[in-house]
């Protein structure tokens, strides 16, 4: 099989978007959600992120990447203000509403309103939910981490409580992914549905495919 070998001066010579779209989507497949915060003034604000991730389970953190501050990033400004946010996630139902969250809207503008999605607030936690998401997690900020190599920065929240739609959650602790019809990105601007292809056992030095 021939490959293709693409150097890193071959990256430097390509042009900006079509060098970032291979970047972006080198990695595969990345979860679909949806980050909301409160602005100083009260406005909702509503974003897709497809960089979310775990941290730790204990405590339970979960983190997602923000890019470099050289212009204005509303959901940073409003997590740094509340210390608090939402993670939210996108099925294939809200998946094209969701995508409609990355435009560049102003301060003055909620992109719940402007995308067709719900706000919720459950509890007593001041920042909303989106109703129509089917796992919502309530977090609150608990550190930053300068990432020097591009100036990007680490936001790691602490969770304060998960809500799930009813059904999902197995006994095992897997989340049902198939049922609510979970999406993932790949880049910026490209969504799969996901589908389970197995769950094993914990893999052990010398276990053969046969044992799992």
């Amino acid at each position: 099989m021939d490959n293709q070998i693409i150097s890193s001066s071959d990256l430097s010579n390509l042009e900006k978007r079509e060098r970032t779209t291979l970047i972006n989507g080198l990695s595969g497949f990345r979860s679909a959600n949806l980050i909301a915060s409160l602005s100083k003034t009260g406005n909702q604000n509503l974003a897709i992120f497809n960089s979310v991730m775990h941290i730790g389970a204990d405590p339970a953190l979960m983190g997602f990447i923000m890019r470099p501050e050289v212009v204005e990033r509303q959901t940073l400004e409003n997590i740094r203000y509340h210390k608090k946010f939402t993670i939210n996630q996108v099925t294939q139902s809200i998946h094209k509403q969701a995508h409609l969250t990355s435009a560049k809207y102003d301060n003055a503008t909620s992109e719940f309103e402007a995308c067709n999605l719900t706000p919720s607030l459950i509890t007593n936690f001041p920042i909303p939910f989106v109703a129509e998401s089917p796992i919502k997690i309530a977090l609150s900020l608990k550190e930053e981490v300068q990432i020097k190599s591009n100036n990007t920065i680490l936001i790691i929240g602490q969770i304060e409580f998960i809500c799930l739609e009813n059904g999902i959650l197995e006994q095992s602790g897997h989340i049902n992914f198939d049922k609510i019809e979970g999406t993932a990105i790949n880049g910026l601007d490209t969504y799969y549905v996901c589908k389970k292809i197995g769950s094993y056992k914990y893999a052990k030095p010398g276990m053969h495919i046969e044992e799992l």
